[in-house]
């Protein structure tokens, strides 16, 4: 070996030997670096009275500034409502990865063989109505008759087939609230 520097390295004579430092006083400790706090994230942390309804209420800066966004993104402000909707969608994914980690809840299912449900829901949704001239008929259920507008509706959407017999015809009148307001499709006879 020559004692020649080289492109990049120290002449031989000026290089220390193998596991000996440079450094007299020894490699430096690293410094714990101690995080320091932006201006931002200061007032984060700072908390506001709000009066809402009349009552005190403490709330941080962060949220007030939330609740602020979210007034602008009603009022139409189109860059609040982007921000809203990004909100959405991470608390959408959060709890995406919540329910994936917890065990699927279990389901009950009850069947009941009571054909009276059905009568209530026909009820409530305007489908059927009493019949008033058959109260009495069994006390156990009650006398319905389907409303026009369902039976209209299920007569219009019927395609192709046969024509309905008289029979079915005069079943169709009898369970009609109003038969004398229906509109028979082309190919009904009456």
């Amino acid at each position: 070996m020559t004692d020649k520097p080289t492109r990049g390295n120290p002449p031989v004579s000026g290089r220390f030997r193998k596991g000996q430092s440079g450094n007299l006083k020894g490699r430096p400790k690293s410094k714990a670096v101690t995080p320091t706090s932006s201006a931002i994230e200061v007032i984060l942390d700072k908390t506001l009275t709000v009066n809402r309804d009349g009552k005190p209420r403490e709330i941080s800066v962060e949220e007030a500034l939330q609740q602020h966004t979210l007034q602008q993104a009603l009022d139409g402000n189109r860059s609040a409502q982007r921000e809203v909707l990004k909100w959405i969608i991470r608390r959408d994914k959060h709890l995406a990865a919540e329910n994936r980690r917890k065990a699927p809840k279990a389901v009950t299912v009850r069947y009941t063989d009571d054909p009276g449900n059905a009568d209530e829901a026909l009820l409530l949704l305007g489908i059927t109505a009493l019949d008033p001239k058959r109260q009495d008929y069994r006390s156990d259920r009650p006398q319905m008759l389907l409303e026009p507008w369902a039976v209209q509706t299920a007569l219009s959407r019927r395609r192709g087939g046969k024509k309905l017999s008289k029979e079915e015809i005069s079943a169709i009148r009898r369970c009609t609230r109003d038969p004398d307001s229906l509109r028979w499709p082309k190919g009904i006879e009456e």
